[in-house]
């Protein structure tokens, strides 16, 4: 199951980072920074199972480690403007970044599943992840809404 996991994690860290090469050539939207996030957090249905539940010192670890990584991508991730559109960057650095964090992930798990049951890793990993993504697209809201209202005033 772990190594099924782990597959499953590098298959849609793939996806998401084809996803974010691909939205760089578009437009970006307050909308497109905001849903990813609330489209995740319908994965904390998974606590209703006691299987998945962590305990606090386990959440408070995943929550840091979380907010830590965000800091890489918060530093990776820039907009540009683009005839009166916000672009969002391509960054060597973001794919370096991603690369490293999945790889990083990845021994984290195989290291901890030695101790921590499944269920609690898997749990902890989502709240990790969450921990990650959440501050991330804060930021890049923040960072969008000002390249937003630069624009409107020089119109």
């Amino acid at each position: 199951m772990a190594i099924f996991s782990s597959l499953f994690a590098v298959f849609m860290a793939g996806i998401v980072f084809l996803i974010r090469m691909k939205a760089a050539k578009k437009p970006t939207s307050a909308k497109k920074i905001v849903l990813p996030p609330v489209f995740m957090s319908t994965g904390a249905f998974m606590f209703l199972h006691p299987m998945f539940r962590v305990t606090v010192l386990e959440f408070i670890e995943a929550v840091m480690i979380g907010g830590l990584f965000s800091i890489l991508l918060i530093k990776t991730s820039s907009f540009e403007v683009r005839n009166n559109d916000i672009y969002l960057q391509r960054s060597k650095a973001f794919v370096f970044i991603f690369v490293i964090l999945i790889v990083l992930r990845l021994a984290l798990k195989t290291y901890l599943s030695r101790t921590i049951e499944y269920g609690e890793l898997a749990g902890m990993f989502w709240i990790l992840a969450f921990s990650m993504i959440v501050p991330w697209r804060i930021a890049m809201y923040v960072s969008y809404r000002r390249l937003q209202r630069e624009i409107n005033e020089k119109s």
